[in-house]
């Protein structure tokens, strides 16, 4: 039986009550959390906590994540909430988990949630919201710096019947192919410009001794969420975004003939027993390659092309030059039909909140504002962070890869697309999609039946 949570949040509201802040919650009385600002707050007299003032002084309570972001990637998101603590005196207790998605339900509706939550797909969101009715709309505050800092879209990928929950916690492009620049100059390679140039660069890699392209679909519960990036980026580059947009919405069917198109184009690559799975295997092999090891071969030479997205930078060993000229590098995913121009395919995660105590209201404040992208790219030493927020300063990106990401994302003429699977409902963007990708590879199961069964799932 599904539930919906027919209770409509209180935004937060700051009103002056005899000189002193008050702070409403935004849907639950004392018992469950909201509460009252009270004391001065640890990060009054400096100008990046100037927004985190209104809460007062949180010193002793701590609010809990709960996210699918694991090592190595955690401890620059640990290190990014040490301004929220200076700033309130709360403490952040942060989990990562490859098990999130399926775990994640299963703690909501046995009563222990997390106080927030790190989801990785809009389509998740809206099934934690219609099933559980324990998702929490965001306060007043959250609502306007979404407002403020990001473009209209990413306000609506967090809102679920025209209520606003989520705001958007870090975004990525997956339209990149990787590579080592030092490889391809000892080669003469050149980096493709279309689709076609790919093929044929495939081939002379093949010719030369090397597999071309290195794949891994394995992401624990999440295994296949890679599959389905290869499929969404070559239908929105064969079948162009008009068409994609309508497949998300099931405007068109799951196994449209421009879908069973765009997976036999996938396949050309991923079923070819003379271009994959470099420093692993046959084709299949790639269903059970962790998708954080499976570009490691080309360092070793035993591949060449590994095609995954901007947060890959965060996955290479300490110590690889990750530049142009590097041990390390990427390059767009070419274009397939000119028509198209040079699309892009990107994803994020969203925040998302199963408490209104105050505590919880400062740190989606925080996590939504300007502050904390800034600390989150200065935090990321190695690559691998982005985000879509106007306020991030481009300085405090990282890597190359990551400031071209940031520029695609904050332009805004830019033809961008939100991962497919993230924006379906969850028990197809991260249900039948994934499974039914993973069968098509690793059982060789046909394209007809892979779309056929995933057509069917849909709810």
């Amino acid at each position: 039986m599904r539930s919906r949570n027919t209770r409509r949040g209180m935004a937060v509201a700051a009103v002056l009550v005899s000189g002193g802040l008050i702070l409403a919650g935004c849907g639950g009385d004392d018992s469950e959390g909201g509460g009252k600002a009270s004391g001065t707050s640890p990060g009054k007299d400096k100008a990046e906590c100037a927004q985190l003032t209104q809460f007062g002084d949180l010193t002793g309570k701590k609010v809990s994540i709960y996210t699918s972001i694991v090592a190595p990637e955690d401890q620059p998101y640990k290190d990014s909430f040490k301004l929220f603590t200076e700033c309130t005196g709360a403490e952040v207790a942060y989990e990562g988990s490859k098990e999130f998605e399926a775990q994640l339900v299963v703690r909501v509706k046995s009563g222990n949630p997390p106080d927030i939550a790190f989801v990785p797909q809009p389509g998740l969101l809206k099934t934690l919201v219609e099933d559980t009715g324990k998702v929490k709309e965001a306060p007043k505050t959250v609502s306007d710096n979404v407002d403020e800092f990001y473009g209209p879209d990413w306000k609506k990928y967090g809102t679920v019947d025209g209520k606003f929950y989520a705001p958007p916690l870090t975004a990525n492009v997956k339209s990149f192919v990787w590579y080592s620049p030092k490889m391809f100059k000892e080669k003469g390679w050149e980096i493709p410009k279309t689709w076609a140039d790919m093929l044929t660069l495939s081939d002379t890699i093949a010719a030369s001794g090397i597999k071309p392209w290195c794949a891994g679909i394995g992401s624990g519960e999440a295994t296949g969420w890679p599959a389905t990036d290869w499929l969404e980026d070559v239908l929105l580059r064969d079948a162009g975004p008009d068409v994609y947009d309508k497949w998300v919405n099931h405007e068109i069917p799951f196994n449209d003939p421009a879908v069973v198109k765009a997976l036999d184009t996938v396949g050309g690559i991923l079923k070819n027993d003379d271009y994959v799975n470099g420093g692993f295997g046959d084709s299949k092999s790639i269903a059970s390659t962790e998708f954080t090891d499976a570009g490691l071969p080309i360092l070793k030479g035993k591949c060449a092309l590994h095609r995954q997205a901007s947060f890959y930078a965060a996955n290479w060993p300490k110590g690889t030059d990750v530049s142009e000229n590097g041990d390390a590098y990427a390059f767009y995913l070419p274009p397939i039909s000119a028509d198209f121009g040079n699309p892009v395919l990107g994803g994020g995660e969203f925040v998302t909140a199963f408490s209104d105590k105050i505590e919880t209201q400062a740190l989606m404040t925080y996590i939504s504002g300007g502050e904390w992208v800034n600390e989150k790219g200065k935090a990321t030493k190695n690559g691998g962070f982005v985000s879509a927020n106007k306020n991030l300063d481009i300085a405090n990106v990282a890597s190359p890869i990551d400031k071209t990401s940031v520029e695609i994302l904050q332009n805004p003429d830019a033809v961008f697309r939100f991962d497919g699977s993230d924006l379906m409902p969850g028990a197809v963007g991260a249900g039948s999609f994934w499974k039914e990708m993973t069968a098509w590879i690793g059982e060789n199961q046909s394209t007809e039946k892979t779309l056929d069964n995933i057509e069917k799932s849909w709810p």
